[in-house]
């Protein structure tokens, strides 16, 4: 059972300072004079402490000194017990050197017992208060026995684990001790704060554990990154000994976290490797003074294009996407932070390929990036049609009206899963590749694709899931415990885009070295971790199975491709051109695009299975709708 704190009224304290002010003036006669002079005296003492009685007390009262909970009692209190003492003493003091000069006491009484009663009362008003708080935390204290007791160690002697720390001094229901400080600042290794050392560093962890008999971790660093937290909570599991993270400075020490204060997740926290860096000045010289097009402009890689392609000051940016909002949006977003570039918002499908080509006409784009795109697997795996018109017929429009009006440079957004494809929308994909690389041979212009893995954050991704998931308080649902992704944050995609553009001279396919693949499980539990849970103890994780068009593992190039790095060290490109037979190839996809109008989708997968060696398209099954979350 916890002890209470001791309810002190105010009325006892004002009782106490009528004592404490008469004492306060005859401790100052005391002081100043001799003992055989204090009878002669002892008058002008009694009229002092009628005048400090009847100045000081309303004085202390109109400071606020009867309006305070002085268990809580800090710096701010003793500025205002300075400031009203001194205040209450000057007003004493005027009207006993009023009554002196009028002779109304006796002459000759010592004008320095006035100073002096301004330093008693100074100690015995400012002592008295926090007397009371140091009796409060007395008898606060914890009463259990230290074994009793959890064992805490607390990662981070900033503000944050301050104030963990002393919280968790002076609550004894929480049951929790306070045993050491980790932190990486050498200015505070072997300090104390409130008593407690700073023991270590954060990486000497491991060792901390089990030389202190550490029971639970509290990581005290709202900012920290999540290498850090990643460590803390890997070294904890390895000890089975749980952790926790505070959000924010303020966080309750003893419940569970709420779900509206949950930490921010850095993007980037979830990556497991370094973000990649760009060349500058390359994407500069293909971008400064060109007017470029992104296709695709109000989505989540075609938006981020735009704000880097931005910073290069083309002498013209057109944005064209299909959704009349979100090109709005990033007009908005663009023309807040670039007012003097010339921003041109295009509404238009890429499948109408006469309005395509009237936009060309136009603007006669010179760079063109197009991530105009269906994306989402599981969907297209029920909307075939659309997968096909979008993603072929859109791209065949794109490339088409690029080659007529003479553009320079274009990139295909692509991904990681037009490689051995078993979705639609992977093979449609793949199909767009070709027909890329088939432009690109043709015309002899600098047209490339670039392969992504999976982006975080983007719209449609698992992450905004997953933190949605977490917020409503759970449970996560992963598709399969040993689901493997290659995973970019939205900034490295579109720096790998730049580059692309840049280095591209035609017909290049390239990949950004994305290390190895990370497991969606793990990914899932370290987003609830730098959340400030813990998995499968606050936030349940279920698994909902494979969906359709999904493998276990993605590839990053086709079986016998090889590949060879480029002059930026985080991006490859396949060492041999990939040659397309246009020939070929446009027949296929005259023939799928009239399947897809006419939505013959058995006929139109056949068919896909056949356009493209690597694919096996047919052999997942068309789901129903309640199978695509």
């Amino acid at each position: 059972m916890s002890t209470s704190r001791p309810k002190i009224r105010n009325r006892f304290v004002l009782i106490g300072d009528i004592a404490l002010i008469i004492i306060s003036v005859l401790g100052s006669f005391a002081l100043r004079l001799d003992v055989s002079e204090l009878p002669f005296y002892f008058p002008a003492a009694l009229v002092m402490c009628a005048v400090g009685l009847i100045i000081k007390l309303p004085v202390y009262f109109y400071f606020g000194l009867y309006r305070r909970l002085w268990i809580y009692a800090s710096t701010s209190e003793l500025r205002l017990i300075t400031v009203s003492v001194t205040a209450a003493s000057v007003l004493t003091s005027g009207v006993m050197l009023l009554l002196i000069s009028l002779d109304l006491i006796q002459p000759g009484m010592p004008r320095s017992a006035l100073g002096i009663d301004w330093l008693l009362s100074l100690v015995l008003i400012g002592g008295s208060r926090f007397a009371l708080r140091i009796l409060a935390e007395q008898s606060a204290a914890p009463r259990n026995a230290l074994r009793e007791s959890k064992r805490i160690l607390i990662i981070g002697a900033g503000d944050a684990g301050a104030l963990v720390a002393r919280e968790l001094q002076k609550s004894s229901q929480l049951n929790l001790v306070p045993i050491g400080f980790l932190d990486d600042d050498p200015a505070k290794q072997n300090h104390q704060i409130y008593g407690i050392s700073v023991i270590g560093k954060i990486n000497k962890i491991a060792g901390v554990l089990d030389s202190k008999q550490i029971d639970e971790v509290i990581i005290a660093i709202p900012s920290a990154p999540g290498k850090i937290i990643r460590l803390v909570n890997d070294a904890c599991r390895q000890k089975g000994i749980s952790s926790r993270t505070i959000p924010g400075i303020y966080e309750l020490i003893g419940g569970k976290v709420s779900v509206n204060r949950l930490r921010e997740v850095d993007i980037t926290d979830l990556l497991r490797r370094d973000p990649i860096k760009i060349d500058d000045q390359l994407i500069g010289a293909i971008i400064k003074g060109r007017r470029v097009l992104v296709t695709g402009a109000g989505g989540s890689i075609g938006r981020e294009i735009c704000r880097q392609v931005a910073r290069w000051e083309p002498s013209e940016l057109i944005l064209l996407g299909h959704g009349e909002n979100s090109i709005f949006e990033s007009l908005l977003e663009l023309t807040e932070n670039f007012s003097t570039l010339p921003i041109r918002p295009v509404i238009a499908d890429v499948r109408d390929a006469e309005r395509i080509q009237e936009m060309f006409k136009l603007h006669r784009p010179q760079v063109v990036f197009h991530a105009a795109a269906h994306k989402h697997v599981p969907l297209m795996e029920a909307n075939v049609e659309e997968a096909v018109t979008n993603n072929v017929l859109g791209t065949r429009n794109v490339v088409a009206a690029a080659d007529r009006h003479e553009v320079e440079r274009l990139v295909l957004i692509s991904t990681d899963k037009a490689v051995r494809p078993v979705s639609i929308m992977g093979a449609t994909k793949r199909l767009a590749e070709m027909i890329v690389l088939d432009a690109a041979h043709r015309n002899k212009r600098a047209y490339s694709v670039v392969r992504f893995g999976n982006v975080l954050g983007s719209r449609g991704s698992v992450v905004p899931l997953f933190k949605n998931q977490i917020a409503r308080g759970g449970p996560v649902t992963v598709t399969h415990p040993d689901m493997h992704r290659y995973f970019m944050t939205i900034p490295e995609a579109v720096h790998l885009v730049l580059q692309a553009a840049a280095m591209g001279a035609g017909g290049e396919v390239f990949m950004l070295n994305m290390g190895q693949q990370v497991r969606i499980l793990d990914l899932a539990e370290d987003l609830i971790r730098l959340s400030g849970l813990e998995p499968h103890r606050d936030i349940e994780i279920t698994f909902s199975g494979i969906r359709p068009g999904e493998k276990l593992r993605e590839d990053l190039w086709e079986d016998g491709v090889q590949f060879e790095p480029t002059h930026h060290s985080e991006i490859y490109r396949a060492a041999d051109e990939e040659k397309v037979d246009g020939t070929q190839l446009a027949p296929v996809i005259d023939e799928l695009i009239e399947l897809a109008h006419h939505s013959k989708t058995d006929q139109l997968i056949l068919l896909l299975d056949e356009a493209i060696p690597s694919a096996s398209v047919r052999i997942t099954a068309i789901p129903d709708m309640t199978s695509l979350i």
